[in-house]
């Protein structure tokens, strides 16, 4: 292996060893959290410490960070190996420095995410985030298997950043409102994007399956995938 290839692992190894735990974690609390409430409804004493609503909240919000930065890591390899490729700082340097600018200005909104209170300056800056990852996906080199976009693990990925960062924007709401309808749409999208996790874990894995080696790309990108032929068969 390349350290090319050693590159690549990178966004995966992070993924299994911190956000998947992370995610189990968050969804232990969030179920906690919730069984407290009910029995709080009915007037019963939980036997539930109060404590796992805020565990909750700082793990989702500690869940959203490695969310937004494990897909701008994966997009980084991925773009960055495309810009070495094409030599992008020679060939087309305003489109280098716009790629380096989204990167920033794309961590830069999620730290101001957390710092805003205000109704306003949250949306603006989750709609500043979002719209980095987007725009960062459509950058040349982005594996995003448009044509199967259903099953597409860029597609899933970034769908499930976007339920985080709108799930973070709207924590402060969740407090606020008596009627609870933010609570059940945090609720319902989070279910959401725990699917989504599921079918991360599903098509990393395909993916990892397909991406070749660095010394195996020119012999590979040459197959017949429709035929299923690679090369010439020797008897």
């Amino acid at each position: 292996m390349e350290i090319a290839d050693f590159l690549s692992l990178i966004h995966p190894a992070i993924a299994v060893i911190f956000v998947f735990p992370l995610i189990g974690n968050v969804v232990n609390f969030a179920w906690q959290t919730r069984q407290r409430r009910l029995q709080s409804l009915v007037g019963g004493k939980s036997k539930i410490p109060p404590l796992v609503g805020s565990e909750h909240k700082k793990l989702g919000e500690c869940l959203t960070s490695a969310v937004v930065g494990l897909t701008l890591i994966g997009l980084a390899y991925a773009i960055g190996k495309d810009i070495v490729k094409h030599q992008l700082w020679n060939t087309a340097t305003f489109q280098f420095i716009f790629i380096i600018l989204m990167f920033a200005v794309t961590i830069i909104s999620l730290v101001l995410l957390y710092q805003a209170k205000q109704r306003l300056w949250r949306g603006v800056f989750a709609t500043l985030t979002g719209a980095g990852l987007v725009i960062l996906g459509c950058q040349d080199g982005v594996y995003r298997l448009t044509k199967e976009w259903y099953w597409s693990h860029y597609y899933i990925g970034i769908t499930a950043a976007l339920l985080m960062i709108f799930s973070l924007a709207i924590v402060q709401d969740i407090y606020q409102d008596r009627s609870h309808r933010w609570r059940l749409v945090h609720t319902i999208l989070n279910c959401v994007a725990l699917l989504l996790f599921i079918g991360q874990g599903l098509t990393g894995t395909r993916d990892l399956l397909q991406i070749p080696l660095s010394w195996q790309e020119p012999y590979i990108y040459q197959c017949d995938y429709v035929n299923k032929v690679c090369g010439t068969i020797k008897p």
